[in-house]
């Protein structure tokens, strides 16, 4: 089932970043540019300069997720560093790990959907390998409702332009109301 959804040789890093130049460089003067040791949002430092959003390494799925996270931010949170959110390091405790996956959920959910349009497998990511061992499905399914929220009510405006535009690239339904993704899915 998973294998019919994506088969994660999608779209590749360097192409996701070529959408979003496409879709955001000059309407948001936003650009995605890989590499990072740690994925970080950081907003124009000078006047006309471009908003860079920095995801990990070359991995498609940072890509995608840090994606997420800028599609999800409104506009004065897009003015500060990281949009200026909190990030509690791998090696979270069970409380602290239940509140960082409530902030997750939506960002999660969001890169779910463009996985699939880019047509790459997608994993939900608990992202604390190294804190408390929590079972993983409340989360799953959390993300799982969400992804069939934004299904049935749409995605949030530039969640969709940037959605539409990776499916188009890569050949996967483009209509949102086509889409079915299973609880399966989201692992």
């Amino acid at each position: 089932m998973r294998e019919s959804l994506g088969a994660d040789v999608g779209l590749g890093s360097e192409r996701i970043c070529e959408i979003f130049a496409v879709c955001f460089a000059t309407s948001h003067k936003t650009v995605l540019i890989g590499g990072g040791e740690e994925p970080f949002y950081q907003p124009a430092t000078e006047f006309g300069g471009h908003h860079k959003v920095v995801f990990r390494a070359d991995y498609a799925a940072s890509a995608l997720h840090e994606v997420a996270h800028w599609c999800i931010a409104g506009e004065a949170r897009r003015q500060l560093p990281d949009y200026g959110y909190w990030y509690e390091p791998d090696g979270r405790n069970s409380e602290t790990q239940r509140i960082f996956e409530g902030v997750e959920v939506r960002p999660q959910a969001l890169e779910c959907l463009f996985s699939l349009a880019a047509g790459r497998l997608f994993r939900v990511s608990i992202d604390n390998l190294g804190g408390d061992s929590l079972d993983p499905f409340p989360f799953q399914l959390a993300v799982w409702q969400q992804v069939q929220c934004y299904l049935r009510r749409g995605l949030p405006e530039r969640g969709e332009q940037f959605r539409w535009a990776l499916a188009r690239a890569s050949g996967a339904e483009t209509d949102l109301t086509a889409v079915n993704i299973p609880l399966e899915y989201i692992s």
